[in-house]
Protein backbone atom coordinates (compact mmCIF):
# COMPACT_ATOMS: atom_id res chain seq x y z
CA UNK A 1 0.00 0.00 0.00
CA UNK A 2 1.04 3.63 -0.85
CA UNK A 3 1.48 6.28 2.29
CA UNK A 4 -0.99 8.36 3.62
CA UNK A 5 1.29 11.67 1.76
CA UNK A 6 1.06 9.91 -1.88
CA UNK A 7 -2.84 9.27 -1.21
CA UNK A 8 -4.65 9.63 -4.49
CA UNK A 9 -6.62 12.35 -5.47
CA UNK A 10 -10.23 12.11 -6.92
CA UNK A 11 -11.20 14.45 -9.56
CA UNK A 12 -14.88 16.00 -9.13
CA UNK A 13 -16.43 18.33 -11.22
CA UNK A 14 -16.81 21.88 -10.28
CA UNK A 15 -20.85 22.63 -10.36
CA UNK A 16 -19.94 26.13 -11.30
CA UNK A 17 -17.57 25.97 -14.16
CA UNK A 18 -17.49 23.57 -16.98
CA UNK A 19 -13.83 23.83 -17.30
CA UNK A 20 -12.07 23.53 -14.40
CA UNK A 21 -12.04 20.22 -12.08
CA UNK A 22 -12.14 20.61 -8.84
CA UNK A 23 -9.53 18.41 -7.02
CA UNK A 24 -9.96 17.30 -3.61
CA UNK A 25 -7.29 15.09 -1.86
CA UNK A 26 -8.39 12.53 0.78
CA UNK A 27 -8.01 13.92 4.13
CA UNK A 28 -8.50 17.76 3.32
CA UNK A 29 -12.59 17.77 3.06
CA UNK A 30 -12.63 18.46 6.69
CA UNK A 31 -9.78 21.39 6.91
CA UNK A 32 -11.25 24.83 5.93
CA UNK A 33 -8.29 26.33 5.13
CA UNK A 34 -7.19 23.90 2.55
CA UNK A 35 -11.14 23.95 1.01
CA UNK A 36 -11.19 27.74 1.27
CA UNK A 37 -8.17 27.54 -0.92
CA UNK A 38 -8.94 25.24 -3.49
CA UNK A 39 -11.87 27.30 -3.89
CA UNK A 40 -10.41 30.67 -4.14
CA UNK A 41 -7.97 28.85 -6.70
CA UNK A 42 -11.27 27.78 -8.91
CA UNK A 43 -12.92 31.46 -8.39
CA UNK A 44 -10.35 33.03 -10.16
CA UNK A 45 -9.65 30.36 -12.86
CA UNK A 46 -13.25 30.70 -13.58
CA UNK A 47 -13.09 34.78 -13.06
CA UNK A 48 -10.15 34.55 -15.64
CA UNK A 49 -12.32 32.13 -18.14
CA UNK A 50 -15.32 34.45 -18.14
CA UNK A 51 -13.05 37.70 -18.92
CA UNK A 52 -11.37 35.63 -21.73
CA UNK A 53 -14.98 34.36 -22.95
CA UNK A 54 -16.38 38.21 -22.82
CA UNK A 55 -13.19 39.76 -24.74
CA UNK A 56 -13.76 37.22 -27.77
CA UNK A 57 -17.35 37.55 -27.77
CA UNK A 58 -17.16 40.94 -27.80
CA UNK A 59 -15.07 41.49 -30.63
CA UNK A 60 -16.29 42.02 -34.31
CA UNK A 61 -15.58 38.98 -36.49
CA UNK A 62 -13.66 41.16 -38.57
CA UNK A 63 -11.03 41.90 -35.65
CA UNK A 64 -11.10 38.43 -34.66
CA UNK A 65 -9.85 37.42 -37.90
CA UNK A 66 -7.72 40.23 -38.82
CA UNK A 67 -5.64 39.21 -35.09
CA UNK A 68 -5.71 35.57 -36.07
CA UNK A 69 -3.06 36.83 -38.98
CA UNK A 70 0.52 37.78 -39.08
CA UNK A 71 -0.42 41.30 -38.61
CA UNK A 72 -1.96 41.05 -35.03
CA UNK A 73 0.29 43.73 -32.98
CA UNK A 74 -0.37 46.30 -36.24
CA UNK A 75 -3.81 45.95 -36.25
CA UNK A 76 -3.74 46.38 -32.44
CA UNK A 77 -2.18 49.39 -32.53
CA UNK A 78 -4.21 50.70 -35.76
CA UNK A 79 -7.53 49.56 -33.62
CA UNK A 80 -5.69 51.95 -30.44
CA UNK A 81 -5.52 54.67 -33.01
CA UNK A 82 -8.79 54.90 -34.09
CA UNK A 83 -10.49 54.38 -30.66
CA UNK A 84 -8.17 57.32 -29.04
CA UNK A 85 -9.24 59.14 -32.71
CA UNK A 86 -12.98 58.92 -32.34
CA UNK A 87 -12.72 59.58 -28.25
CA UNK A 88 -10.80 63.07 -29.32
CA UNK A 89 -12.91 63.84 -31.89
CA UNK A 90 -10.09 63.88 -34.45
CA UNK A 91 -9.27 63.33 -37.78
CA UNK A 92 -8.89 59.82 -37.88
CA UNK A 93 -7.35 59.82 -41.52
CA UNK A 94 -4.75 61.82 -40.46
CA UNK A 95 -4.44 60.74 -36.92
CA UNK A 96 -3.49 57.19 -37.66
CA UNK A 97 -1.70 57.56 -41.18
CA UNK A 98 1.44 56.55 -40.38
CA UNK A 99 -0.13 53.25 -38.04
CA UNK A 100 -2.55 52.78 -41.47
CA UNK A 101 -0.11 52.68 -43.73
CA UNK A 102 1.88 50.04 -41.51
CA UNK A 103 -0.92 48.10 -41.44
CA UNK A 104 -1.31 47.96 -45.22
CA UNK A 105 2.11 46.80 -45.72
CA UNK A 106 2.01 44.29 -42.84
CA UNK A 107 -1.11 42.69 -44.60
CA UNK A 108 0.20 42.67 -48.40
CA UNK A 109 3.75 41.02 -46.77
CA UNK A 110 1.09 38.80 -45.30
CA UNK A 111 -1.03 38.21 -48.68
CA UNK A 112 -1.93 34.69 -48.44
CA UNK A 113 -4.04 35.35 -45.27
CA UNK A 114 -5.03 39.37 -45.63
CA UNK A 115 -5.89 38.35 -49.57
CA UNK A 116 -9.95 38.37 -48.98
CA UNK A 117 -9.45 41.98 -47.44
CA UNK A 118 -7.40 43.45 -49.98
CA UNK A 119 -9.68 42.36 -52.14
CA UNK A 120 -12.62 44.25 -50.97
CA UNK A 121 -10.20 47.07 -50.43
CA UNK A 122 -8.92 47.03 -54.29
CA UNK A 123 -13.31 47.07 -55.37
CA UNK A 124 -13.94 49.77 -53.38
CA UNK A 125 -10.98 51.45 -54.67
CA UNK A 126 -11.90 50.50 -58.48
CA UNK A 127 -15.51 51.27 -57.89
CA UNK A 128 -14.59 54.76 -56.01
CA UNK A 129 -12.60 55.68 -59.14
CA UNK A 130 -15.29 54.87 -61.28
CA UNK A 131 -17.92 57.13 -59.88
CA UNK A 132 -15.61 59.74 -59.53
CA UNK A 133 -14.84 59.42 -63.59
CA UNK A 134 -18.56 59.12 -64.36
CA UNK A 135 -18.96 62.38 -62.06
CA UNK A 136 -16.02 64.15 -64.52
CA UNK A 137 -17.98 63.13 -67.64
CA UNK A 138 -21.31 64.41 -66.56
CA UNK A 139 -19.77 67.90 -65.25
CA UNK A 140 -17.66 68.15 -68.86
CA UNK A 141 -20.94 67.49 -70.58
CA UNK A 142 -22.77 69.80 -68.59
CA UNK A 143 -20.42 72.79 -69.58
CA UNK A 144 -20.45 71.92 -72.81
CA UNK A 145 -24.09 71.94 -73.34
CA UNK A 146 -24.23 75.53 -71.45
CA UNK A 147 -21.45 76.69 -73.68
CA UNK A 148 -23.18 75.23 -77.02
CA UNK A 149 -26.98 76.66 -75.78
CA UNK A 150 -25.27 80.20 -76.72
CA UNK A 151 -25.22 81.12 -72.64
CA UNK A 152 -22.06 82.09 -73.08
CA UNK A 153 -22.40 84.77 -75.67
CA UNK A 154 -23.24 88.19 -75.39
CA UNK A 155 -24.55 91.18 -77.15
CA UNK A 156 -21.32 91.86 -78.41
CA UNK A 157 -21.02 89.50 -80.37
CA UNK A 158 -24.38 90.27 -81.88
CA UNK A 159 -23.72 93.53 -83.04
CA UNK A 160 -20.13 92.98 -84.69
CA UNK A 161 -22.15 90.94 -87.72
Amino acid sequence: MSSSSESPQIHEQNPHSTTVPQTKTPGTENNPKTQDEIHEKDTILEKKEKEEEDDEEGECGFCLYMKAGGCKDTFIEWEKCVEKGETNKENIAKKCFEVTSALQKCMEAHSEYYAPILQVEKDIEAKVIKEREKELTENKESVSMEIGSGEGSSSFDQNEG
